[in-house]
């Protein structure tokens, strides 16, 4: 009987232990969803998974990845914004109209160190991400500019110095040099080296490109245009051209330095845009500096963790990840001064491109109407002989147009 009462006191002992231990508490359940390129879907995907491992003690995880280009996010987020994924990527010059549109969820976790990590307040990624002295989205890459690929084999870097001589070197070549002039991002170039301005309040664009110097601007587009050593091609054809030899020279982006360098191999090179002839001096060409950016939708039911993805999507290993992977050029401090990522030709020519560079911020009016006056150039509809100054009036209308609605 001893024994037995023994035996039962352990018992209880046992059980009321296990009584007053405390419930493993059950791990938060969290749905989330993505929008990303085309481009990158593999790339973020090999990020939510690390995300997922690093928080797997914090919540249990339902990351969904959706593909929509960075250049039309801003249509697909505004279409419905309650119905648009809780983060996705876009390119600097949405966020404007995203902001107004009441779309886009302050970050307002860890926003000191995500500032200080991009370089301070005064860099151009923390600029282009901040509205009204507040950061609205989260830096992901400086590198959505622009600048010149070469094939070293055909071009010396003396030729690459000015269009003249790329134009030239083509056209004895037997290939082709191109540069996108249908596109407003591209032909921007030609309009700002000039010294001609386009602005953006918030609301409307101004211009003044249809001045004496727009038409000499224009002119010498037109005389590029009609060149033996020039083709227009956009993006896709560029990488073409490339792929079966046709083109030797061209401007573009870093999102198609791989293609370039798998095909030129050690004659693959970049630098910075080159001169051009305006009225018989040579004129440095600018451009458009961009930046890609990660949003959180203002109306996400998980803003927290929305805000914790994103930033995990943009941190400094990831943006080191997203160069390694993609050659894509990191606004992080610490990424952009790795070794690895200042070797890299593209980076290193939109570098020195950047010092020619301006921050865009442009009003959605703006790329119709330049992509009109580039049709016309490209298919001869406007030229040497043609009313320049009429065109010019036209696009300039169409830029600084009142927006509808």
């Amino acid at each position: 009987m001893k024994k037995v009462f023994s035996l039962m006191l352990v018992l209880i002992s046992i059980f009321g232990l296990a009584a007053c231990q405390p419930k493993e508490e059950e791990l938060e359940e969290v749905s989330l969803t993505v929008w990303a390129s085309e481009l990158d879907q593999t790339l973020m995907q090999t990020m939510i998974e690390s995300f997922k491992e690093a928080y797997k003690d914090e919540a249990i995880f339902t990351i969904t990845l959706g593909a929509v280009s960075e250049a039309t996010a801003k249509d697909q987020v505004l279409t419905d914004i309650e119905a648009a994924a809780d983060v996705f990527a876009f390119a600097d010059d949405q966020i404007n109209e995203l902001y107004v549109a009441g779309a886009l969820q302050e970050v307002q976790e860890n926003t000191a160190a995500i500032i200080a990590a991009n370089g301070g307040a005064e860099a151009g990624a923390i600029k282009a991400a901040t509205k009204n002295g507040k950061l609205y989205a989260y830096p992901m890459t400086a590198d959505n500019g622009y600048f010149l690929f070469y094939d070293k084999s055909v071009y010396t870097e003396n030729d690459v110095k000015t269009l003249d001589g790329i134009l030239a070197k083509a056209q004895s070549d037997g290939s082709k040099f191109t540069m996108q002039i249908n596109n407003g991002w591209y032909l921007y170039s030609f309009f700002a080296g000039a010294g001609l301005q386009l602005t953006y309040n918030g609301t409307v664009n101004s211009a003044n490109w249809n001045n004496a110097t727009g038409v000499k601007v224009t002119e010498s587009i037109i005389r590029m245009a009609s060149h033996p050593g020039y083709i227009n091609l956009n993006d896709a054809g560029f990488v073409s051209g490339i792929k079966d030899g046709s083109v030797s020279a061209g401007v573009n982006g870093v999102w198609n330095a791989t293609e370039a360098q798998n095909k030129w191999g050690a004659n693959y090179a970049a630098t910075k845009l080159p001169t051009y002839t305006l009225d018989g001096q040579q004129v440095q060409m600018s451009s458009f500096a961009g930046y890609k950016l990660m949003g959180v939708n203002a109306l996400t039911l998980q803003p927290y963790w929305a805000m914790k993805l994103a930033e995990w999507f943009t941190n400094e290993d990831n943006q080191i990840l997203r160069f390694q992977e993609r050659g894509l050029g990191p606004s992080n401090v610490n990424a952009a001064n790795s070794t690895e990522v200042k070797a890299s030709p593209a980076i290193s020519a939109l570098a020195q491109q950047g010092a020619f560079a301006t921050v865009q911020n442009v009003g959605g009016n703006y790329w119709s109407p330049t992509e009109t006056f580039g049709n016309m150039i490209v298919n001869a509809e406007l030229t040497l002989q043609g009313n320049i100054q009429d065109a010019l009036d036209i696009m300039v209308q169409g830029i600084v147009a009142q927006p509808i609605g």
